[in-house]
């Protein structure tokens, strides 16, 4: 009796979660959207919904450019950043399936330039390695050679640049997300192909599947007449970004889409790589699929609630969890001004796209938790207010950090009269990988200036002994930061590292990473 009544409650149980889960409606997406535009002050979004291998939702919201007015539609041409690197991942896959590399074989194999820091590491480096964030490197180390513009740094720059980057943990041991492995790994495509990364996972993947709006560049887009501009606030109103794109790191985030050709991309990964009428073509095998969807470096999980998420990894470029049961396989993007996310339940045959011009990723989050939780079964979490009250809180602690910094100029100018004497610091600063950086005096203003990347010029003031500050010239970047000088036995300025000022400033703006000596 007991049994029977055991069975009962647990089938009970099983049919309430049934009726709980209400997929939600595209009404509902339509309002939960411009609720969303409103509270994260984004111009236009496009979602995009997958279920049981169509595409159910596509929609564009809002606008463009804020420039022109152009309305965003299921069209709409986004930067999909990040969510370039699974497309790099399902290049070598072919590879693999082809015969021509194998995912444990060296990397030196094929690029014998290659050298890390360590040469231990150098030797034993895989291809696994390049596309699973467990390097040693720190977090965004080497970004500035590719952010946040299109520095003049080539990929060949960047390969041989790797070995002055210093580990911060252990070959293996630890998960710290990297952008210019996946450089490498695009190197990789084109020694075992003979063709470049760009015309090989167009001609390869794209083509196949039909993404006929798409490009792995976005100076290889045809049309360019329908894509959004990137936007970030700038003392609280949104600017319009230029595009200054660095096609040296095509391979890690260059790819740009929309959700209705991004959409068939989804498909094909949740159906293994297949793709058409009866799913028989195939962009890659079940073997290079499982292995891709296959964890490989652990990730500390988050809190469990609502989610039940009790593990975490990474596998070859995508995020793995477990969400109430199921699994989840993401990943985001993010460049200047444009966010992107990516969110599959392949049990469920449930894909989310959310593609934004506006760097905020609460945006993103709120759409696609809300929609995730409709088909969960999961209720009682307004996303929207949730991801507001986090952004205000960062946003609050950011800036009592820089109303800090602003004070202690202040009083540095107080001090000195208004007077600041840059003179001891003037010359060439140089880094091994990053190059030179001129500290001058420019018409009555102290001025840092990077000679390899353009966007990273600014006035410098006075802050607290040997520390100055610098304030770049554009303003949208979010990414002030401290000069930090060392001095020679004569008390001279000897050297200088670097450091972001706001808990807000993107990760690519390594500046912890630079350790400048002076030259001249």
């Amino acid at each position: 009796m007991r049994k029977r009544l055991s069975l009962i409650i647990i089938i009970a149980s099983l049919i309430n979660n049934i009726v709980m889960a209400q997929p939600i409606s595209a009404k509902q997406i339509d309002s939960l959207t411009e609720l969303v535009l409103k509270t994260f002050n984004v111009p236009g979004i496009a979602v995009g919904v997958v279920k049981d291998g169509k595409l159910i939702h596509a929609r564009g919201y809002g606008i463009a450019n804020l420039k022109t007015g152009k309305k965003v539609d299921e069209h709409t041409l986004f930067g999909v950043a990040s969510n370039s690197k699974a497309m790099t991942v399902a290049a070598l896959g072919i590879l693999v399936d082809e015969g021509k590399i194998k995912w444990d074989d060296k990397v030196t194999d094929y690029i014998p330039e290659f050298k890390m820091y360590d040469p231990y590491v150098t030797e034993a480096f895989t291809i696994r390695d390049l596309l699973t964030h467990r390097s040693g490197l720190g977090l965004g180390a080497g970004d500035l050679m590719m952010f946040p513009d299109g520095s003049d740094f080539s990929r060949q720059d960047i390969i041989h640049n790797l070995r002055f980057l210093k580990p911060v943990s252990a070959f293996r041991t630890k998960y710290d997300y990297d952008n210019n492995l996946y450089i490498v790994a695009g190197e990789i495509v084109v020694k075992a192909s003979g063709k470049t990364w760009e015309d090989f996972v167009e001609q390869k993947i794209m083509q196949p599947l039909g993404m006929k709006e798409t490009a792995a560049s976005i100076y290889r887009l045809k049309d360019k007449s329908n894509s959004i501009r990137p936007h970030a606030p700038v003392d609280g109103n949104l600017q319009v970004l230029d595009i200054d794109w660095s096609e040296s790191a095509n391979a890690a985030g260059g790819i740009w889409s929309n959700i209705t050709d991004w959409s068939k991309w989804v498909i094909a990964q949740m159906n293994h790589g297949r793709y058409g009428d009866s799913l028989q073509n195939k962009i890659f095998s079940d073997a290079v699929h499982e292995e891709t969807w296959s964890a490989q470096t652990i990730i500390k999980a988050g809190t469990a609630a609502p989610y039940n998420t009790h593990f975490s990894a990474y596998g070859l470029g995508w995020f793995l969890s477990d969400v109430k049961g199921y699994k989840q396989v993401t990943h985001t993007g993010g460049l200047a001004g444009i966010v992107t996310q990516v969110v599959m339940f392949p049990e469920l045959k449930l894909g989310i796209l959310v593609f934004t011009n506006q760097q905020v990723g609460a945006a993103f989050n709120a759409i696609s938790n809300t929609i995730k939780d409709s088909y969960l079964g999961v209720s009682g979490y307004d996303w929207v207010k949730i991801m507001h009250d986090r952004v205000e809180k960062g946003e609050a602690e950011a800036k009592k950090i820089n109303d800090e910094v602003v004070k202690n100029i202040l009083a540095q100018e107080k001090k000195n009269a208004g007077k600041f004497n840059v003179e001891p610091y003037v010359g060439i600063y140089k880094d091994q990988w990053f190059g030179d950086i001129e500290i001058s005096n420019n018409n009555g203003k102290a001025w840092i200036a990077s000679k390899r990347s353009p966007k990273l010029n600014g006035e410098l003031f006075p802050y607290k002994g040997n520390t100055l500050i610098v304030r770049w010239t554009d303003r949208s970047m979010d990414a002030d930061a401290f000069v930090i000088f060392s001095t020679d036995m004569d008390g001279k300025p000897s050297g200088m590292k670097m450091n972001a000022i706001s808990p807000l400033t993107d990760f690519s703006f390594d500046f912890q990473d630079l350790d400048l000596k002076k030259v001249k």
